[in-house]
């Protein structure tokens, strides 16, 4: 995500009860692979990845741009949130210059079904609303992914379309900022 605004980046490590949320570090690079090639996670976002080509193209250090949050628990990566614009191609915008910010997530198998993915994601929405106040949030997930769809509501996304893309129905909602 480019960040148009003077926004600091990264910001100092995000605690929260169970977590921390930070910038991405070189110690990360083998469960970021982890992430992309596991079936499991490749579910809902278009397949696992290759093992060989994730290792043979990530960078040393991934993921070391604005929006990008590695997610841990006792020391151990266990996922990551992204915010980046929705660019115009997509479908889905609830502005008519599109550009919205997108927050993403993906969580390891093993740290499904705890509650990680709701503290993180309200953690990186709290954050959001301090450097882009009054700046609405989007999220699209498949149809089919029901626990991503029941954490979106649970945030505070609303849905505003639905479309096909990807080769399958997507839900798309907004979350947007509480009026002051």
């Amino acid at each position: 995500m480019t960040d148009p605004a003077p926004n600091p980046w990264p910001p100092g490590p995000i605690r929260t009860e169970r977590l921390v949320l930070r910038q991405t570090e070189a110690r990360d690079r083998a469960t970021i692979i982890d992430l992309f090639a596991s079936p499991e996670v490749g579910t809902y976002v278009g397949g696992a990845q290759s093992r060989d080509e994730l290792e043979r193209t990530a960078p040393e250090i991934p993921g070391r741009r604005f929006g990008f949050f590695v997610i841990e628990r006792d020391g151990a990566m266990i996922g990551l949130i992204t915010l980046d614009r929705r660019a115009a191609v997509h479908p889905g915008h609830v502005r008519p210059e599109a550009n919205e910010t997108e927050l993403g997530y993906m969580f390891l198998p093993h740290a499904w079904g705890q509650g990680y993915a709701a503290e993180a994601c309200t953690a990186v929405l709290d954050w959001v609303a301090t450097v882009r106040p009054g700046e609405p949030v989007v999220l699209c997930t498949q149809e089919a992914n029901i626990p991503s769809r029941r954490l979106a509501t649970k945030l505070g996304f609303a849905e505003v379309d639905r479309f096909e893309e990807y080769g399958a129905e997507q839900w798309f909602g907004v979350r947007y900022p509480p009026a002051l």
